[in-house]
């Protein structure tokens, strides 16, 4: 007997503009890289914030400057978070990300160093902080549906397991969480490659397989215009091919095995959009975990599944990382990373439906407050994706 989505709840924070988040972080959020020094002063003062520091945000300019701004603007958007501190080197774009972030309702005040410095920055953004820090943990949690809450997903060091076993695993429970109504959503345009027209065919309405067609077809025009030869350094990558991954294609394949079987591509989304209704969405993203893990926060998701075969040790700031692996080695020797435990699939030990099913409750147990591996371990990958050298 399977878990009963319909009646599943989960405890989290119900946030002004409707969204559950089910990490309650005060974060302070830097601009840009000469600003993470700021931002971190301000962590060490006041216990209960946490600072995302990134490698990014000058000399910025076109989409690359909208992408910018939309991961930074997501990311105190994300319902996860229940108050922000901006800190920027200039006042014009601290209070662009400031005012972004609060049409959500939440708190944030933002702060600038020039004609200010480090000392009286930090001074005055950790007395915002304190207050923030104040008013999220007197805020009380309230139990939802498990249809509230939003789930994404991307995969890392695969093998041959990945494909045959973890990745779908997730594809599982993303079909009962499709079929419940949730909201979803996968990516890695590139690890497509050789399978783009197995999603096309899943997309719900030809209007969105040609979204889809154009944002596959773009990846793959800079692939094109970039490379010396082929993508033999990078796709599959030296550990895929230790784990028994020969060709994109045949990563591609595993890759798309974490959108089930029941699934339609419900909408397409642009890297760190935001989605508008519930359903499976694609996001056009980079393969990188973190980049993609961190464009998933940005888009509002709050739980991610992230099966592995090789091992993978990914987290993330704010969004929960759940780390499933069908990799008996991986299983033995990474344990400490690893959520979920499916390696009795090639073992003939439990079926499909069971693996799905444990990934769900670890799902809903994470969503309910039970930490992560990443989470404990203290993985806090951020990373920003660039689009173009700087100006």
């Amino acid at each position: 007997m399977g878990i009963n989505l319909k009646n599943a709840t989960f405890e989290g924070w119900r946030r002004d503009n409707g969204r559950m988040g089910v990490r309650n972080h005060v974060i302070i959020l830097p601009v840009d890289d000469i600003s993470n020094a700021a931002a971190e002063g301000v962590a060490r003062n006041i216990q209960g914030t946490l600072a995302i520091p990134h490698a990014y945000g000058r000399l910025q300019f076109g989409a690359d400057l909208d992408l910018h701004f939309r991961t930074i603007i997501g990311t105190g958007c994300n319902p996860n978070v229940a108050a922000v501190v901006v800190i920027g080197i200039e006042l014009g774009w601290a209070s662009k990300v400031a005012e972004g972030i609060a049409k959500t309702g939440k708190p944030v005040e933002y702060f600038a160093i020039e004609q200010n410095g480090d000392i009286n920055t930090i001074a005055s953004a950790s007395r915002a902080a304190y207050r923030m820090v104040k008013y999220a943990t007197a805020l009380k949690k309230t139990r939802a549906p498990l249809v509230d809450l939003w789930v994404s997903t991307k995969c890392g060091e695969s093998d041959t397991t990945s494909g045959l076993a973890s990745c779908p695993t997730v594809g599982n429970s993303f079909d009962k969480l499709w079929e419940n109504g949730n909201t979803l959503v996968f990516g890695e345009t590139t690890e497509l490659t050789g399978g783009e027209h197995l999603v096309a065919a899943r997309c719900r309405t030809p209007e969105i397989r040609d979204q889809f067609m154009k944002m596959f077809d773009r990846y793959q025009a800079v692939v094109e215009a970039n490379k010396t030869s082929d993508l033999s350094e990078s796709q599959p990558t030296k550990g895929n091919i230790e784990g028994g991954l020969t060709t994109i294609e045949e990563k591609a394949l595993g890759n798309i095995q974490k959108i089930g079987k029941k699934c339609t591509v419900d909408g397409v989304l642009d890297k760190a959009e935001e989605p508008t209704h519930p359903g499976l969405w694609f996001m056009d993203s980079s393969s990188a975990a973190a980049e993609m893990v961190t464009l998933c926060a940005a888009s509002g998701f709050a739980v991610h599944t992230f099966p592995t075969g090789q091992g993978n040790v990914i987290g993330n700031p704010i969004l929960p990382v759940i780390k499933l692996t069908a990799n008996p080695r991986t299983q033995r020797t990474m344990s400490e990373h690893i959520d979920v435990d499916v390696t009795g699939l090639l073992q003939r030990k439990m079926n499909m439906d069971e693996a799905g099913e444990a990934l769900l409750d670890c799902i809903i147990r994470t969503a309910d407050g039970q930490h992560t591996a990443a989470e404990i371990l203290g993985h806090r990958e951020y990373s920003l994706t660039r689009l173009y050298e700087s100006a």
